[in-house]
């Protein structure tokens, strides 16, 4: 009987290494929609919609829903970070922190003192050039 041929013995190697960690991403979405979303969702609840936006208030739990997907990840022999977990944590952003800012600080007006010389200086300066060539179009002194 022949030898096998050195590819056909890696290409069997990879695929018995592959499929015993290959990732069941059904099993992983699943797990961490109960195991890590559950708990997620009950704790923001405690915190309060007004809070969602406080990452003081909301870094902990934040913390624990990402450790957990990462927990659930090596339980499971997938990898972490994946592609399950961006869309679940962009379903997250988009369900608990869609009107926050980037900053974590919410975005106001500045005070009126601040705010209105910034409207009306730029409109005064516009008419008065305005003015100013009108006045000057109508002189024709010293024009050749």
């Amino acid at each position: 009987m022949a030898p096998l041929p050195r590819r056909f013995l890696c290409f069997v190697l990879a695929h018995h290494f592959i499929a015993a960690t290959a990732c069941h991403e059904a099993e992983y979405g699943r797990q961490i929609r109960e195991r890590c979303l559950r708990p997620f969702r009950l704790s923001m609840e405690g915190i309060g919609q007004r809070l969602w936006c406080d990452w003081d208030e909301t870094m902990g739990t934040y913390g624990e829903l990402t450790n957990c997907t990462a927990a659930v990840a090596e339980n499971l022999t997938c990898y972490w970070p994946n592609r399950l977990v961006d869309e679940f944590f962009v379903a997250v952003h988009s369900h608990y922190f869609r009107n926050c800012s980037p900053s974590g600080r919410a975005l106001h007006d500045p005070p009126n003192g601040v705010l209105c010389p910034f409207i009306l200086v730029p409109v005064l300066v516009t008419l008065l050039m305005t003015a100013l060539v009108v006045w000057r179009s109508k002189r024709s002194e010293g024009i050749v």
